[in-house]
Protein backbone atom coordinates (compact mmCIF):
# COMPACT_ATOMS: atom_id res chain seq x y z
CA UNK A 1 0.00 0.00 0.00
CA UNK A 2 2.76 2.47 0.97
CA UNK A 3 4.53 1.27 -2.59
CA UNK A 4 1.51 2.25 -4.31
CA UNK A 5 1.74 5.69 -2.45
CA UNK A 6 4.91 6.49 -3.25
CA UNK A 7 4.21 5.39 -6.72
CA UNK A 8 1.01 7.83 -6.82
CA UNK A 9 3.29 10.54 -5.24
CA UNK A 10 5.89 10.13 -7.82
CA UNK A 11 3.75 10.06 -10.71
CA UNK A 12 2.13 13.09 -9.93
CA UNK A 13 4.88 14.96 -9.59
CA UNK A 14 6.43 13.65 -13.03
CA UNK A 15 3.15 14.86 -14.71
CA UNK A 16 3.42 18.69 -12.62
CA UNK A 17 6.89 18.68 -13.76
CA UNK A 18 6.08 18.00 -17.68
CA UNK A 19 3.23 20.34 -16.98
CA UNK A 20 5.46 23.31 -15.93
CA UNK A 21 7.69 22.46 -18.94
CA UNK A 22 5.25 21.95 -21.80
CA UNK A 23 3.64 25.67 -20.36
CA UNK A 24 7.02 26.96 -20.34
CA UNK A 25 7.51 25.46 -24.19
CA UNK A 26 4.48 26.72 -25.24
CA UNK A 27 4.96 30.59 -24.30
CA UNK A 28 8.41 30.24 -26.93
CA UNK A 29 8.10 32.44 -29.62
CA UNK A 30 8.65 30.40 -32.78
CA UNK A 31 10.40 32.50 -35.17
CA UNK A 32 10.81 30.85 -38.84
CA UNK A 33 14.11 32.44 -40.38
CA UNK A 34 14.36 32.09 -44.21
CA UNK A 35 17.90 32.88 -45.14
CA UNK A 36 18.13 33.36 -49.47
CA UNK A 37 21.87 30.98 -48.85
CA UNK A 38 23.58 30.09 -46.40
CA UNK A 39 27.33 29.30 -48.36
CA UNK A 40 28.50 32.56 -47.57
CA UNK A 41 30.40 33.67 -44.54
CA UNK A 42 28.38 36.99 -43.95
CA UNK A 43 25.34 34.71 -43.83
CA UNK A 44 27.21 32.19 -41.39
CA UNK A 45 27.29 35.09 -39.19
CA UNK A 46 23.69 36.04 -39.03
CA UNK A 47 22.57 32.35 -38.13
CA UNK A 48 25.32 32.25 -35.39
CA UNK A 49 24.24 35.47 -33.94
CA UNK A 50 20.82 34.43 -34.34
CA UNK A 51 21.62 31.10 -32.20
CA UNK A 52 23.62 33.27 -29.33
CA UNK A 53 20.60 36.01 -29.24
CA UNK A 54 19.62 36.54 -25.66
CA UNK A 55 15.52 35.91 -25.79
CA UNK A 56 17.10 32.44 -27.66
CA UNK A 57 19.48 31.40 -25.31
CA UNK A 58 17.41 32.18 -22.52
CA UNK A 59 14.09 30.32 -23.66
CA UNK A 60 12.28 33.25 -24.83
CA UNK A 61 12.50 32.20 -28.18
CA UNK A 62 13.04 29.58 -30.88
CA UNK A 63 14.43 30.24 -34.23
CA UNK A 64 14.42 27.55 -36.60
CA UNK A 65 16.88 28.09 -40.08
CA UNK A 66 15.97 27.83 -43.64
CA UNK A 67 18.51 27.62 -46.57
CA UNK A 68 16.74 29.52 -49.17
CA UNK A 69 19.31 27.97 -51.87
CA UNK A 70 19.90 31.05 -53.70
CA UNK A 71 16.60 30.59 -55.28
CA UNK A 72 13.53 33.44 -54.59
CA UNK A 73 10.85 30.39 -55.57
CA UNK A 74 12.14 28.52 -52.77
CA UNK A 75 12.06 31.11 -50.22
CA UNK A 76 8.53 31.65 -51.18
CA UNK A 77 7.89 28.03 -50.37
CA UNK A 78 9.66 28.02 -47.23
CA UNK A 79 7.35 30.88 -46.25
CA UNK A 80 4.22 28.46 -46.80
CA UNK A 81 5.93 26.01 -45.06
CA UNK A 82 6.67 27.98 -41.88
CA UNK A 83 2.64 29.59 -42.21
CA UNK A 84 1.48 25.80 -42.31
CA UNK A 85 3.56 24.90 -39.15
CA UNK A 86 2.20 28.05 -37.27
CA UNK A 87 5.35 29.86 -36.67
CA UNK A 88 4.65 32.89 -34.83
CA UNK A 89 6.92 35.22 -36.90
CA UNK A 90 8.73 35.06 -40.19
CA UNK A 91 12.30 37.03 -40.70
CA UNK A 92 13.20 37.10 -43.95
CA UNK A 93 16.73 37.69 -45.64
CA UNK A 94 14.75 38.47 -49.33
CA UNK A 95 17.06 36.89 -52.41
CA UNK A 96 15.09 39.39 -54.93
CA UNK A 97 13.79 42.53 -54.43
CA UNK A 98 10.39 41.72 -56.13
CA UNK A 99 10.28 38.28 -56.61
CA UNK A 100 10.07 37.69 -52.80
CA UNK A 101 7.51 39.79 -52.25
CA UNK A 102 4.75 37.11 -51.87
CA UNK A 103 6.40 35.75 -48.45
CA UNK A 104 4.70 39.25 -47.17
CA UNK A 105 2.02 38.98 -49.00
CA UNK A 106 1.37 35.12 -47.70
CA UNK A 107 2.37 35.67 -43.96
CA UNK A 108 -0.03 39.15 -43.88
CA UNK A 109 -3.28 36.90 -44.95
CA UNK A 110 -2.46 34.74 -42.66
CA UNK A 111 -1.75 37.32 -39.73
CA UNK A 112 1.71 36.53 -39.05
CA UNK A 113 4.22 39.05 -38.44
CA UNK A 114 7.31 39.24 -41.13
CA UNK A 115 10.51 41.29 -40.26
CA UNK A 116 12.98 41.70 -43.35
CA UNK A 117 16.63 41.85 -42.39
CA UNK A 118 19.76 42.69 -44.47
CA UNK A 119 18.07 42.71 -48.22
CA UNK A 120 15.09 44.58 -49.04
CA UNK A 121 11.86 44.12 -50.27
CA UNK A 122 10.15 46.43 -52.61
CA UNK A 123 6.95 46.54 -50.66
CA UNK A 124 5.95 48.61 -47.62
CA UNK A 125 3.51 45.82 -45.86
CA UNK A 126 6.38 44.20 -43.55
CA UNK A 127 5.77 44.62 -40.05
CA UNK A 128 9.06 45.95 -40.24
CA UNK A 129 12.95 45.88 -42.00
CA UNK A 130 16.13 46.05 -40.26
CA UNK A 131 18.58 46.81 -42.52
CA UNK A 132 21.78 48.81 -43.37
CA UNK A 133 21.63 51.52 -45.84
CA UNK A 134 23.05 50.18 -48.81
CA UNK A 135 22.65 53.17 -50.83
CA UNK A 136 25.40 54.63 -48.33
CA UNK A 137 27.56 51.34 -48.07
CA UNK A 138 27.83 51.54 -51.81
CA UNK A 139 28.76 55.78 -51.75
CA UNK A 140 31.16 54.29 -48.55
CA UNK A 141 33.32 51.89 -50.56
CA UNK A 142 33.37 53.33 -54.17
CA UNK A 143 34.64 56.86 -52.59
CA UNK A 144 37.19 54.81 -50.65
CA UNK A 145 38.53 53.56 -53.98
CA UNK A 146 38.22 57.06 -55.97
CA UNK A 147 39.71 58.89 -53.54
CA UNK A 148 42.92 56.83 -53.42
CA UNK A 149 43.15 57.22 -57.50
CA UNK A 150 42.05 61.26 -57.11
CA UNK A 151 39.18 60.73 -58.87
CA UNK A 152 41.41 59.77 -62.06
CA UNK A 153 41.83 56.48 -63.81
CA UNK A 154 39.94 53.41 -64.88
CA UNK A 155 37.64 51.06 -62.12
CA UNK A 156 35.77 47.91 -62.46
CA UNK A 157 32.67 47.16 -60.48
CA UNK A 158 31.91 43.78 -59.01
CA UNK A 159 27.96 43.64 -58.83
CA UNK A 160 25.80 41.37 -56.47
CA UNK A 161 22.86 39.10 -57.57
CA UNK A 162 20.83 41.13 -60.51
CA UNK A 163 17.52 41.91 -59.17
CA UNK A 164 18.43 41.83 -55.51
CA UNK A 165 17.95 45.41 -53.04
CA UNK A 166 22.24 44.68 -52.61
CA UNK A 167 23.10 45.12 -56.32
CA UNK A 168 20.64 47.96 -57.13
CA UNK A 169 21.12 50.39 -54.47
CA UNK A 170 24.69 49.74 -53.60
CA UNK A 171 25.03 49.96 -57.39
CA UNK A 172 23.53 53.74 -56.77
CA UNK A 173 25.52 54.49 -53.91
CA UNK A 174 28.52 53.54 -56.55
CA UNK A 175 26.91 55.91 -59.11
CA UNK A 176 26.67 58.66 -56.63
CA UNK A 177 31.11 58.56 -55.90
CA UNK A 178 31.58 58.47 -59.57
CA UNK A 179 29.30 61.54 -60.19
CA UNK A 180 31.19 63.35 -57.72
CA UNK A 181 34.63 63.14 -59.63
CA UNK A 182 35.12 65.61 -62.66
CA UNK A 183 32.67 64.70 -65.99
CA UNK A 184 35.13 61.76 -67.64
CA UNK A 185 37.99 61.53 -64.91
CA UNK A 186 36.85 58.35 -64.03
CA UNK A 187 36.44 55.28 -66.50
CA UNK A 188 34.65 52.36 -65.61
CA UNK A 189 35.94 49.44 -67.80
CA UNK A 190 33.65 46.77 -66.50
CA UNK A 191 30.44 46.00 -64.59
CA UNK A 192 29.23 43.27 -64.23
CA UNK A 193 27.63 40.41 -61.24
CA UNK A 194 29.76 37.14 -59.46
CA UNK A 195 26.69 36.85 -57.89
CA UNK A 196 28.30 37.62 -54.23
CA UNK A 197 30.88 34.82 -55.07
CA UNK A 198 34.42 34.69 -54.15
CA UNK A 199 35.18 31.95 -57.48
CA UNK A 200 32.94 33.84 -59.48
CA UNK A 201 34.87 37.41 -59.14
CA UNK A 202 38.08 35.46 -59.26
CA UNK A 203 37.15 34.45 -62.73
CA UNK A 204 35.67 37.64 -64.07
CA UNK A 205 38.96 39.78 -62.82
CA UNK A 206 41.31 37.39 -64.35
CA UNK A 207 39.32 37.63 -67.61
CA UNK A 208 39.32 41.72 -66.98
CA UNK A 209 42.97 41.62 -66.52
CA UNK A 210 44.21 39.22 -69.62
CA UNK A 211 41.58 42.11 -71.85
CA UNK A 212 42.47 45.29 -70.03
CA UNK A 213 46.29 44.68 -69.38
CA UNK A 214 47.53 47.17 -67.16
CA UNK A 215 44.67 49.44 -67.63
CA UNK A 216 42.78 48.69 -64.47
CA UNK A 217 43.16 50.92 -61.75
CA UNK A 218 40.45 50.02 -58.72
CA UNK A 219 38.41 47.37 -58.32
CA UNK A 220 34.86 48.75 -56.29
CA UNK A 221 33.74 45.45 -55.34
CA UNK A 222 30.10 45.35 -53.98
CA UNK A 223 30.88 42.82 -51.38
CA UNK A 224 33.82 41.56 -49.41
CA UNK A 225 33.84 37.86 -51.14
CA UNK A 226 33.66 39.24 -54.42
CA UNK A 227 37.01 42.28 -53.88
CA UNK A 228 38.74 39.05 -52.27
CA UNK A 229 38.44 37.21 -55.69
CA UNK A 230 39.38 40.23 -57.47
CA UNK A 231 42.65 40.09 -55.15
CA UNK A 232 43.05 36.58 -55.73
CA UNK A 233 43.21 36.90 -59.46
CA UNK A 234 45.75 40.00 -59.01
CA UNK A 235 48.31 37.68 -57.30
CA UNK A 236 48.00 35.15 -59.70
CA UNK A 237 48.74 37.58 -62.64
CA UNK A 238 51.72 38.03 -60.61
CA UNK A 239 50.49 41.77 -59.71
CA UNK A 240 51.00 43.84 -56.67
CA UNK A 241 47.56 44.36 -54.82
CA UNK A 242 48.64 47.41 -53.27
CA UNK A 243 49.30 48.91 -57.41
CA UNK A 244 45.41 48.89 -57.06
CA UNK A 245 42.61 50.43 -55.27
CA UNK A 246 39.86 47.67 -53.78
CA UNK A 247 36.92 47.89 -51.92
CA UNK A 248 34.40 45.87 -50.25
CA UNK A 249 31.27 45.61 -48.37
CA UNK A 250 30.19 43.46 -44.78
CA UNK A 251 33.70 42.82 -42.76
CA UNK A 252 34.11 39.83 -43.54
CA UNK A 253 37.20 37.80 -41.66
CA UNK A 254 39.28 37.41 -44.94
CA UNK A 255 38.40 40.98 -45.93
CA UNK A 256 39.57 42.54 -42.56
CA UNK A 257 42.53 40.54 -42.42
CA UNK A 258 43.27 41.90 -45.94
CA UNK A 259 42.58 45.50 -45.11
CA UNK A 260 45.59 44.96 -41.94
CA UNK A 261 47.64 43.66 -44.73
CA UNK A 262 46.88 47.18 -46.32
CA UNK A 263 45.56 45.39 -49.60
CA UNK A 264 41.76 46.53 -49.68
CA UNK A 265 39.12 48.39 -47.75
CA UNK A 266 36.07 47.23 -46.12
CA UNK A 267 32.73 48.61 -45.08
CA UNK A 268 31.69 46.52 -42.36
CA UNK A 269 27.77 45.24 -42.29
CA UNK A 270 26.86 44.30 -38.71
CA UNK A 271 25.79 41.16 -38.85
CA UNK A 272 24.86 40.74 -35.51
CA UNK A 273 23.21 43.91 -34.99
CA UNK A 274 20.51 42.80 -38.21
CA UNK A 275 19.58 39.68 -37.12
CA UNK A 276 19.26 40.72 -33.21
CA UNK A 277 17.67 43.34 -33.85
CA UNK A 278 15.30 41.46 -36.02
CA UNK A 279 14.86 38.90 -33.49
CA UNK A 280 13.81 41.54 -31.45
CA UNK A 281 11.13 43.59 -33.69
CA UNK A 282 9.77 40.28 -34.42
CA UNK A 283 9.38 39.24 -30.87
CA UNK A 284 7.47 42.88 -29.83
CA UNK A 285 5.41 41.99 -33.18
CA UNK A 286 4.03 38.59 -31.21
CA UNK A 287 4.31 39.43 -27.37
CA UNK A 288 3.07 42.95 -27.48
CA UNK A 289 4.33 46.10 -26.10
CA UNK A 290 5.22 44.76 -22.38
CA UNK A 291 7.97 43.58 -24.45
CA UNK A 292 11.73 45.23 -24.32
CA UNK A 293 14.48 44.63 -26.41
CA UNK A 294 17.22 41.96 -24.97
CA UNK A 295 19.81 42.21 -27.63
CA UNK A 296 23.06 44.60 -26.57
CA UNK A 297 22.69 46.22 -29.75
CA UNK A 298 20.54 49.08 -28.77
CA UNK A 299 22.83 49.90 -26.15
CA UNK A 300 25.42 50.14 -28.82
CA UNK A 301 24.06 51.87 -31.38
CA UNK A 302 21.87 54.22 -28.85
CA UNK A 303 23.01 57.45 -30.69
CA UNK A 304 22.10 55.96 -33.97
CA UNK A 305 19.35 54.00 -33.57
CA UNK A 306 16.60 54.22 -31.25
CA UNK A 307 13.81 51.24 -30.46
CA UNK A 308 10.64 53.07 -30.83
CA UNK A 309 8.88 50.76 -29.16
CA UNK A 310 9.62 48.12 -31.82
CA UNK A 311 7.27 50.16 -33.94
CA UNK A 312 9.28 51.92 -37.04
CA UNK A 313 9.05 51.00 -40.34
CA UNK A 314 12.38 50.66 -40.98
CA UNK A 315 15.63 50.61 -38.46
CA UNK A 316 19.07 50.90 -39.69
CA UNK A 317 22.01 49.53 -38.27
CA UNK A 318 24.79 51.69 -39.13
CA UNK A 319 28.46 51.03 -41.02
CA UNK A 320 31.95 50.04 -39.62
CA UNK A 321 34.85 51.72 -41.84
CA UNK A 322 37.02 48.92 -41.28
CA UNK A 323 40.49 50.29 -40.65
CA UNK A 324 44.16 49.41 -39.59
CA UNK A 325 43.18 50.01 -36.23
CA UNK A 326 39.73 48.27 -35.52
CA UNK A 327 40.48 45.73 -37.30
CA UNK A 328 41.79 43.35 -34.31
CA UNK A 329 38.88 44.18 -32.32
CA UNK A 330 36.60 43.58 -34.53
CA UNK A 331 38.09 40.17 -34.93
CA UNK A 332 38.62 39.52 -31.14
CA UNK A 333 34.37 40.14 -31.14
CA UNK A 334 33.76 37.21 -33.27
CA UNK A 335 35.82 34.61 -31.36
Amino acid sequence: MKKSLLLSVGLLALAATLQVAAAADAKKVKIAVLMYGNKAEFVQLMQRYGKDDPAVTSGVADITFYDGRYDASVQNDQAQLAINSKFDAIIVNPMDFEANIPVVTAAKAAGIPVVVTNARLNTKDMNSEVVSDDVLGGYLEAKDVLAKLGCKGNVVIIEGPKGGSGEIQRGQGNEKALAECPPGAVKVLERKTANWSRAEALDLMQNWLSKHHSEINGVIGQNDEMALGAIEAIKAAGLNTKDFAIAGIDGVTDAINAVKAGEMTSILQDARGQMQGSIDVALRAVKGPDFKPLSPIWKQYEKDLAWNDGQSKRYDIPWTIVTKDNADSLLNDRK
